[in-house]
């Protein structure tokens, strides 16, 4: 079992089936699968992304500034963090925001030392507003905090059971790999993470675990080594 890990957390998984703003009963079923592993005494750190609100990419193609559009998207993920947040604090869970940008008295301004101090102590930590800069992505955030956490794995729960040859909600065909490799991932040009996000991760041996996170329980299941998704190794 996992003693600490990283929860890579999509914002479009958040929205549910309504397929924009925040689904409560996802978000309460996302919060309660994680109390039963931080129950178990695995320590959880989580990094959200905001899409379900506002992807800053999507938005410079609409015509924004690349710049303000990142930095709208890292407040979409502070949103959403929020509510998880709350969520957590209906269970009695024990939980707190970080933010990557000074932002009280909505969240604490993130250093890794609290960070690793909070998870030491039980606290669900949620790690907020990406790295802080523009033109990064919520993976790569999540690489980044997985790393300067020390986590054993960064566990990357999606609406898909793992990793495919293509994207199984668009092509019948595509099959599932139950692991796979950085190099392999980079060079299908699978869209796991962006690339340098995936980089980071092989660069640094942090295993990549892909799995589906909206099916209730199956957290617990990768927590106990059941084989439910894809993991990317060396």
């Amino acid at each position: 079992m996992f003693k600490r890990i990283l929860l890579k957390l999509s914002g479009e998984s958040l929205a549910g089936k309504q397929g924009y703003g925040i689904d409560t009963e996802r978000l309460h079923e996302y919060a309660e699968q994680i109390q039963a592993i931080a129950r178990k005494g695995v320590q959880v750190a989580i990094v959200i992304g905001g899409g379900n609100i506002f992807r800053g990419l999507s938005g410079s193609k609409q015509g924004y500034d690349r710049v303000k559009g990142d930095q709208m998207g890292m407040l979409a993920t502070v949103i959403n963090a929020l509510a998880l947040k709350s969520a957590f604090d209906t269970i009695a869970q024990p939980s707190r925001v970080l933010t990557s940008i000074s932002m009280q008295p909505i969240g604490e301004y993130y250093s890794h030392d609290k960070a690793i101090r909070l998870l030491e102590e039980g606290t669900v930590v949620i790690l907020a507003g990406g790295t802080g800069s523009p033109y990064f992505t919520t993976d790569t955030g999540s690489s980044l905090r997985a790393l300067e956490i020390q986590a054993d794995v960064m566990l990357k729960g999606t609406r898909v059971d793992g990793i495919y040859t293509a994207d199984p909600e668009k092509d019948p065909t595509a099959t599932k790999f139950t692991e796979i490799t950085y190099d392999e991932v980079i060079r299908r040009g699978l869209k796991v993470m962006d690339q340098t996000a995936t980089v980071m991760c092989k660069e640094n041996g942090m295993p990549i675990y892909v799995f589906n996170m909206d099916t209730p329980g199956n957290l617990a299941r990768v927590i106990n080594g059941e084989q439910i998704g894809t993991l990317v190794t060396p």
